[in-house]
């Protein structure tokens, strides 16, 4: 009966807590999208694509005609003490005050023929900055994704070694138990136990530790999406694995086998190498707008007006105009040249920049390349360091339980199987990360 009131009373409070939402289980999907939505580098990137979009629908418009149109009202009054000769009347009258008014009315439009490519340059310009803001928010949403991914694997590793930790501690808390029977039996020394009893206090350390470095990790994770540390989360994802057979080892060894392939794949999809091959592109561009100070210009215009001294007027004075205009700066105190050399700088700088970028790229494949080979040759050695030790650890403990082993010996044994476990445990978690680290080097994933 009293059973079943406990069992009665947890059900209970696991249904308050699913009903409340307290506990909320967060998986690598939902923190790459709760990133993207939250973070204020993606949000810049963002902004800033929205606002090079405004300047190619400015540079397009130098390509149509502008209008405008005016009006104008204006009233003017006179006092004067001179006199003037009325002819009707044949006296000589003060002028006295007079008041008079008129109203323009006006429509106005031009249109530029030729600027010296001026406009060309700067269309060239804008639509170039535009798509580089676009290939900047893209490696921006891959950067904040890649943070994310890697500090979601690392909250799944450190949650594994709290495992590693937590089993050693049931382990030695066995054994530990197995001692003080022994001992009380006469069978073992009390020094086993006492040494029993330090390593399980150790072992508690150690576990502490660990639980400690998960919490952080997980805060940290929590914190870079976005999200508010207060809530819990639970971090669990089943599409995410780190049981890695040998046919996995070999195939991501051939598909990353050529580097001079990979290169030339990251090249054509990195979205940082396209933002810095059009901003060259627009400093190029710059440099033909700075070069149209030496040419000529040519531009047509036309208006329509209306003027008189009132609105029931207003139509009997019209005038239309229309013409061509051609104007040549033959010399402006070297501000063209100025600006010329200034765009010939700006165009070499992006140059250099652009060759950065590629040595960069090449560096970051590379290095992300030796790492993954690093973490291959790393996660095989732990595989055998595991079989390895769980064997010595079985053996020493059966020497020990049938006496012809010591304890330093078991306790050996047992801190090379918790050596090897974590081991294995980074060494699985070290080469998933390192391929995710190539594909970001590589740049071909979009988000």
């Amino acid at each position: 009966m009293r059973f079943k009131k406990h069992t009665i009373l947890t059900i209970a409070l696991l249904q308050a807590a699913l009903a409340y939402g307290q506990v909320r289980t967060l998986t690598l999907d939902q923190a790459r999208q709760t990133a993207l939505n939250h973070n204020l580098n993606v949000a810049q990137a963002q902004n800033n694509i929205e606002s090079a979009q405004a300047t190619v629908l400015a540079a397009t418009g130098n390509y149509l005609p502008t209008l405008s149109a005016s009006a104008s009202w204006n009233r003017s009054q006179t006092d004067s003490k001179s006199l003037y000769f009325d002819e009707r009347t044949g006296t000589i009258r003060p002028i006295g005050r007079e008041v008079g008014s008129s109203i323009r009315t006006g429509v106005d439009a031009s249109y530029t023929i030729f600027d010296g490519f001026s406009r060309e340059g700067t269309m060239k310009r804008a639509t170039s900055d535009a798509i580089a803001s676009e290939q900047t928010a893209a490696r921006t949403r891959q950067d904040v994704v890649f943070q994310v991914e890697s500090g979601y694997l690392n909250v799944l590793r450190n949650e594994q070694l709290v495992k590693v930790s937590e089993e050693n501690l049931k382990r030695d808390n066995r054994q530990l138990e197995r001692i003080t029977e022994s001992n009380r039996v006469g069978a073992s020394s009390l020094a086993d136990v006492y040494r029993q009893q330090s390593q399980v206090a150790s072992d508690e350390l150690n576990l502490i530790t660990a639980q400690n470095n998960y919490d952080k990790a997980k805060a940290d994770l929590i914190a870079l999406i976005g999200l508010d540390v207060s809530e819990e989360y639970v971090i669990a994802d089943p599409s995410v694995s780190t049981e890695i057979d040998q046919s996995e080892l070999e195939s991501t060894s051939d598909q990353y086998k050529s580097f001079r392939e990979l290169s030339e794949r990251a090249f054509a999809k990195r979205p940082d190498y396209q933002a810095a091959t059009e901003s060259f592109n627009a400093a190029d561009a710059g440099v033909t707008s700075a070069r149209s100070g030496y040419l000529p210009s040519i531009s047509a215009n036309a208006g329509y007006g209306l003027n008189g001294n009132g609105f029931s007027n207003l139509s009997d004075t019209k005038s239309l105009n229309w013409g061509i205009s051609f104007r040549w700066n033959i010399f402006d105190g070297f501000g063209t040249n100025q600006a010329l050399q200034t765009a010939q700088v700006q165009r070499k700088n992006a140059d250099l920049s652009l060759q950065q970028t590629k040595r960069s790229i090449n560096v970051e494949l590379k290095k992300a390349l030796l790492d993954l080979d690093a973490a291959r040759k790393q996660y095989e050695v732990s595989l055998k360091g595991l079989v390895s030790s769980t064997q010595d650890y079985r053996i020493a403990e059966e020497r020990y339980n049938l006496g012809a082993g010591t304890l330093l010996d078991l306790l050996t044994a047992n801190a090379n199987l918790v050596n090897a476990q974590a081991n294995k445990v980074n060494a699985s978690y070290n080469y998933v990360t390192s391929k995710r680290n190539v594909e970001y080097a590589l740049g071909e994933r979009s988000y």
